[in-house]
């Protein structure tokens, strides 16, 4: 059980930790994209979502006139402007191609901000890995996510006293001392750490193991009845050609708050708007529910007439949908989703400290530490360029949102760029640097690269620290306030690192003996 849990933590571990660090940022991709669009003002009161729709849907009829679908997400106490996307035509000659664009919630104009992909880059690379295609970065994350399981389990079997472990720690004691971190950053979390990775294979089960359905799901009827019970986002039809104008929207969405409840409704869909066969399905956010199984409203478009429609999906889909809806954690309010980022900021740290572990107790054993073997060395610079180098990646991404030019061509592209070329350089200096210097090198540049961002923001933006607290615009300060909180944490794990070994530990040198004169004892 030992060397399965070595090996299966090592395999993947510098996959895992990225996993876990960017999935755990994931939390608060929200805050991180609207921090990433400064243009974007901040709206102390957040209007009425029923009036907002009907805004933003006229808005809709003009700037996307002709889709054949549109999807509106409406403002929330989190995002601070409407977002819609609507199918436009592809290369084909079909509908496959999307367009999207932000609206202000109080006219319901289109909004201008820069592009990027925001907080949502971070998102899809915990489990798409970005370059990769993305079936194949959905199976690394599937095997990352199984093999971390595994170690879970046998984590708990190898550690008979993990329980009592937790309380020890022997802070300066070498291998020790990674061991005590590792024991109680496993046990803080471990019903966490358990529940969060087996959820997240179950996100992706259908690619995974897709025998089942394929075998079960034959028909385009039962197709669309699967399609029904794991998303709201209804297909168009066939259009008649006859041209009708939608029906209110605020009316149909104040029929779901009717239902739902006030500041329920997280997005309206339309199918064929302007047609006589229009649909608009009024779909209910995951606010203060576990599950994230569809639950919407279907009107008639051109009438607004409620239509009838699945009140509740299957039990394999609900549960399903309660799996999700713990892995995202999108159903509590903000103090969970705090709860969530440090129990899995743990389990970051706990992915870290087991593979600075493997070659801390490794080292011990060599016959000449200082001329290490290759396989060991490629394992020490793998772990540099991971732990340390990973933060220093994540902040150059944010240093590109705000140096890059506005006006650049395919600019959210190169703000992802940006962060794969920090990371290949703090790869490549781990690789030429001595190991220990690499490590004090690339946690200080991340901690001076993330204190020096809100610095950069108040001259780049019109809105410095000082005057997002005065105005109670918590969402951009707090992205600011953390960025210093995670500056610290790597320059105190700088200042670790560069004490110097054994110092802590290190006897006071014994008084001289009677009559022993004091360089004799020195020798």
């Amino acid at each position: 059980m030992s060397e399965l849990h070595t090996w299966t933590g090592l395999l993947l571990g510098w996959f895992l930790f990225a996993m876990f660090l960017t999935g755990t940022v994931s939390y608060f991709k929200e805050e991180l994209s609207a921090w990433m669009r400064p243009e974007i003002a901040y709206q102390a009161e957040v209007p009425e979502p029923a009036v907002v729709a009907g805004r933003v849907a006229q808005a809709l009829a003009s700037v996307a006139a002709g889709t054949p679908q549109w999807s509106l997400r409406l403002n929330d106490d989190r995002h601070a402007v409407v977002s819609a996307f609507w199918r436009v035509p592809g290369g084909d000659g079909g509908w496959r191609a999307f367009s999207d664009a932000h609206f202000d919630p109080a006219t319901g104009q289109k909004v201008t901000a820069r592009d990027t992909q925001g907080g949502e880059f971070f998102y899809r690379f915990h489990f798409q890995f970005h370059y990769l295609p993305v079936v194949w970065g959905r199976w690394l994350a599937g095997l990352g996510g199984m093999l971390m399981l595994v170690a879970i389990v046998t984590g708990v079997i190898t550690h008979k006293k993990i329980f009592i472990d937790f309380f020890t720690f022997r802070w300066g004691k070498g291998h020790r001392a990674w061991l005590d971190a590792h024991n109680a950053l496993s046990v803080f979390g471990l019903p966490f750490h358990l529940m969060i990775t087996y959820t997240g294979l179950v996100t992706l089960m259908a690619l995974y193991m897709p025998w089942g359905e394929r075998a079960a799901i034959t028909t385009p009827a039962l197709k669309r009845e699967l399609g029904a019970q794991l998303n709201a986002f209804i297909q168009p039809g066939k259009p008649s050609g006859q041209a009708v104008p939608l029906a209110s929207v605020e009316a149909m969405v104040r029929e779901a708050e009717r239902q739902w409840g006030p500041g329920t409704v997280a997005r309206v869909t339309a199918a064929n708007p302007g047609d006589a066969v229009a649909r608009v399905a009024v779909t209910r956010g995951e606010a203060g529910r576990v599950s994230m199984s569809p639950q919407y409203l279907l009107f008639d478009g051109p009438t607004g007439a409620l239509l009838p429609a699945p009140a509740a999906v299957g039990a394999a889909a609900e549960m399903r949908g309660v799996l999700y809806g713990l892995h995202l954690g999108r159903f509590g309010d903000g103090t969970t989703r705090w709860l969530y980022f440090l129990v899995s900021l743990a389990g970051t740290a706990m992915v870290g400290s087991g593979l600075v572990m493997w070659t801390v107790k490794r080292r011990q054993r060599l016959v000449a530490p200082e001329r290490p073997p290759l396989g060991f060395r490629l394992v020490e610079r793998l772990n540099i360029a991971t732990v340390a180098g990973l933060p220093l990646a994540m902040g150059g991404l944010l240093w590109g949102n705000r140096l890059l030019p506005p006006e650049l061509p395919q600019r959210a592209a190169w703000e992802i760029h940006v962060f794969f070329i920090v990371w290949g350089l703090a790869l490549a200096h781990a690789l030429l640097r001595p190991a220990r210097r690499a490590w004090i090198e690339l946690f200080g540049l991340g901690a001076i690269s993330l204190a020096l961002l809100p610095l950069v923001n108040a001259l780049l933006t019109d809105r410095p620290l000082w005057r997002s607290l005065a105005d109670g615009d918590w969402t951009f300060a707090g992205v600011e306030l953390m960025l210093w909180v995670h500056a610290a944490l790597l320059a105190a794990l700088a200042l670790r690192t560069a004490r110097p070994r054994g110092a802590a530990t290190r006897p006071a040198a014994a008084a001289p003996r009677p009559g022993v004169r004091a360089g004799e004892a020195a020798r």
